[in-house]
């Protein structure tokens, strides 16, 4: 949600962009309009996915240009990158502590955000190249008028295996249904203390009930496991991992616990993060039989299971022990910037070079080019930089 560096030049082909944009960069303009202002404009200009259509003239590369993964989406370290994160909006109808500061955040202009056409055009792209993962994000994604007919389309793109979904669960519960049916594989939802009160005063807002009742539903309709996102923080919630253990005992649930990062607006502290291992060891105490289980080589999460528990329970340790050498992540924001690291600050304008009318060729020497750019780890920031 942090207001990112944007490209901002007139542009005749993918080329011109790529070189300005080494040079050249202003800071993104904000809006100032009402939630509802924002919701009627994004409806109103954006295009529906039933108009979606491959852009007309594109060749697909050839096969000896994308095969066996391809060089466009593989950095420097031979990190290939098979996931991408799609914000598709940056509002959210709730004011979590670690996430935004409690008035919220300005506005990018609706005419400076992606359209469904242009969001499904990039998918497209992504996907074509090797991308076989999506994750909707936002903000809040679901509150975006057109997201089921975005999860409608993903579905259709051939290679794609996942499309999944990182929401607060406001409005979950609603929505699931039509969510099941447009084909939505996989939901995250966050959830940050079992405590009504606690949970208000951690998210600024009401809804503790609508979360519950959104988990209940997911699991109703067969998504297994369901992901519980917990972001811990000391003197707020830490006191409550044993209860987040327990919820896995008869539920098909994966809670993930995740270490406190720090974000613009979130006045983050060294001294409120609950390290991993800090954490596992208070769970020990108590389960001692805890089990560690295997994870695949791209996977963020540390998992373990209780014995017997139908569930599971899960550590994002981006903090005490990064997982920098495997990631597969890229990310777009709702704006349309691509992001090559969730903590570095350089972004490239896909929108831009989409709309100057570039080639999806043109379009991939760019992406291709960030990629390559791509630093070891923690985009290339000490750690005392980054969390000091």
């Amino acid at each position: 949600m942090a207001a990112a560096t944007m490209i901002c030049c007139s542009l005749k082909n993918a080329r011109k962009v790529f070189a300005r944009c080494r040079n050249r960069s202003v800071q993104r303009m904000f809006s100032s309009a009402t939630h509802q202002e924002n919701e009627t404009e994004l409806r109103d200009s954006t295009l529906t996915a039933a108009n979606f259509q491959s852009r007309p003239g594109r060749e697909r590369l050839t096969d000896k240009n994308i095969l066996p993964f391809s060089a466009f989406l593989t950095d420097s370290f031979g990190r290939r990158h098979n996931y991408l994160r799609i914000s598709l909006t940056e509002k959210c109808n709730l004011r979590c502590q670690y996430c935004m500061p409690e008035e919220g955040v300005k506005l990018t202009p609706r005419a400076q955000l992606l359209s469904t056409s242009e969001v499904l055009t990039l998918a497209r792209l992504f996907v074509r190249e090797g991308v076989d993962k999506i994750r909707l994000t936002g903000g809040e994604p679901l509150i975006r008028p057109d997201v089921l007919d975005i999860i409608a389309e993903l579905k259709k793109l051939a290679g794609l295996k996942t499309v999944a979904v990182t929401t607060n669960g406001i409005n979950l519960s609603r929505l699931l249904p039509k969510l099941r049916e447009a084909g939505l594989d996989l939901i995250n939802i966050s959830l940050d203390s079992l405590v009504p009160a606690k949970f208000e005063f951690i998210v600024r807002r009401k809804g503790f009930h609508k979360v519950m009742e959104s988990i209940d539903k997911a699991v109703e309709l067969g998504y297994n496991p369901v992901k519980i996102n917990c972001v811990v923080m000391r003197g707020l919630n830490e006191d409550e991992l044993l209860e987040f253990v327990q919820f896995t005992e008869k539920k098909p649930l994966e809670v993930r616990f995740i270490e406190y990062m720090p974000f613009d607006g979130n006045k983050w502290n060294f001294k409120k993060m609950v390290s991993y291992q800090e954490m596992l060891d208070q769970i020990r105490q108590q389960w001692p039989s805890l089990e560690r289980l295997q994870s695949g080589p791209a996977d963020t999460a540390k998992t373990f299971k209780v014995p017997g528990f139908k569930g599971q329970l899960g550590f994002i340790t981006s903090m005490s022990d990064h997982f920098c050498g495997s990631c597969n992540r890229l990310r777009i924001t709702a704006d349309g910037n691509l992001k090559v690291c969730l903590f570095g600050n350089s972004e490239v304008s896909l929108r831009d070079i989409l709309r100057s009318g570039a080639s999806d060729e043109e379009l991939l020497e760019i992406i291709g080019a960030a990629v390559g750019r791509k630093k070891k780890q923690h985009a290339g920031q000490s750690a005392h930089r980054l969390f000091g």
